[in-house]
């Protein structure tokens, strides 16, 4: 029987057997009032991304849209619809707040927030006026699965050094990646989606962080999964290319991202477990406000996540939208950004190339989708690229209402950030909201 991620994602972590990405918890009953929603328009100059300060808290706010940005006025009315309920989204309001961020030609083109960082309290309970936090287009998201693109690069740059290659056996590198038919599951296809694991591993009830990687690492191919077959996403896998990154880095995953990555784009505001380095957290988005784990912000929404110490290769990245358009930039950009190299060329290339065309799809939540994935990115999937997919297109979404769409025909770089899972992950389906904004930029 095929269960869908939503399913998985809703049911109790102490209960569950396979809990994966996204939090595991069933939905709260307070019914909050929806009060009036704040809206924050800040178009930029067109400067480029690598020298745009981000605004202070101070900072004017306006309405005003710039001519370059034709699609501004219709963002902004698409993002501030989904503050409250709506047609498609008639029970709760789309998300408490969002930032949406526009590259065009390696420039910032367009930027807007709206609605609120932190709108609930645990319960959850709608927060009176004075202790809500407005959006600011420099707040700090929990990028949920968008993590998986930033550990695909650290996997690729591995493939640039030499050190690791594509289609070979994953346990050639991790010997206690163990399992019946898991010698055959190679690098391509953990970052193809394609390697027959499950969505999740199973990390609770255990004594320590030694037991809860053991468990990942042996975790089993779904009963009947071919390696190499079909697509079904698959968090696990992503999880053991953390754990590879580790190895032959000789670091752990937050210092790989920190050296190899974020040192060198100059990404300030990245990083896993940002209670460690947010100076100003106002700065930082509320997810759920569920009494579970309570009041989350600037703590990983994902379970197995934050089982796993905050730090994984599938979940636990925050940043802003300034910072994830620069990634989608530097791919766009065939690897470098600012004069600095991430990937070569030719590894680009083969990681935005639709690797498994043809191969049949199993995602329960998306029955018409296809399998067109490149190695670490979503490519040409119309649910939530909506009218801008392409052959071309790619990015990548995550579960608290966050994703990067890169398309290159137009050369933009689009970045829409949302706290969909504040207070309550099941209030919404973020797809609704990503294909309206991409749907309004197209137009």
């Amino acid at each position: 029987m095929t269960v869908s991620r939503r399913a998985v994602l809703g049911a109790s972590v102490a209960a569950t057997t396979a809990v994966l990405t996204g939090c595991g918890r069933s939905p709260g009953s307070a019914t909050p009032t929806w009060a009036s929603p704040v809206g924050d328009a800040e178009p930029l100059a067109s400067t480029p991304l690598a020298s745009r300060a981000a605004p202070a808290p101070s900072a004017a706010r306006s309405t005003k849209i710039t001519a370059a940005a034709p699609y501004g006025a219709r963002v902004t009315a698409t993002l501030t619809k989904y503050l409250k309920p709506t047609s498609d989204n008639p029970k709760h309001p789309g998300y408490a707040g969002a930032v949406a961020l526009v590259a065009q030609d390696g420039k910032a083109q367009f930027t807007t927030s709206v609605g609120h960082a932190l709108r609930y309290g645990a319960g959850p309970v709608d927060l009176p006026a004075a202790k809500r936090v407005a959006m600011r287009t420099n707040s700090i998201f929990d990028l949920a699965s968008l993590t998986k693109v930033y550990t695909a690069i650290l996997t690729l740059q591995l493939v640039d050094q030499g050190k690791v290659a594509l289609d070979a056996p994953i346990q050639r590198y991790l010997p206690d990646f163990t399992g019946a038919g898991k010698d055959k599951v190679t690098v391509a296809m953990l970052l193809a989606h394609t390697s027959a694991l499950p969505v999740g591993a199973k990390v609770t009830g255990m004594a320590d962080n030694t037991a809860r990687w053991k468990s990942v690492m042996t975790t089993p191919l779904v009963s009947g999964g071919v390696p190499g077959t079909t697509f079904r996403y698959s968090s696990v896998g992503l999880m053991v290319l953390g754990r590879l990154v580790e190895k032959l880095t000789g670091k752990s995953l937050d210092k790989a991202l920190r050296d190899n990555i974020t040192t060198p784009l100059g990404l300030k505001d990245t990083g896993f477990q940002p209670l460690k380095w947010v100076s100003d957290r106002q700065r930082l988005v509320a997810t759920d406000a569920r009494t579970s784990r309570g009041l989350l912000r600037g703590t990983v929404h994902d379970d197995v996540c934050n089982i796993l110490g905050g730090v994984a290769g599938h979940a636990g990245v925050f940043a802003t939208a300034q910072d994830v358009a620069v990634i989608g930039q530097m791919l766009l950009n065939g690897g470098t950004y600012n004069g600095k190299r991430i990937l070569s060329a030719a590894t680009v290339k083969r990681m935005l190339t639709d690797v498994n065309k043809g191969k049949p799809a199993i995602d329960a939540e998306r029955p018409g989708r296809s399998a067109d994935h490149g190695l670490g990115v979503e490519i040409n999937q119309p649910w939530f690229m909506g009218k801008l997919a392409s052959p071309t297109a790619f990015g990548h979404t995550g579960f608290t209402g966050t994703s990067l769409l890169v398309v290159p025909a137009r050369r933009q770089v689009i970045v829409l950030l949302t706290n969909r899972a504040h207070p309550n992950w099941s209030w919404s389906n973020p797809d609704t909201h990503r294909v309206a904004v991409h749907n309004a930029i197209a137009a």
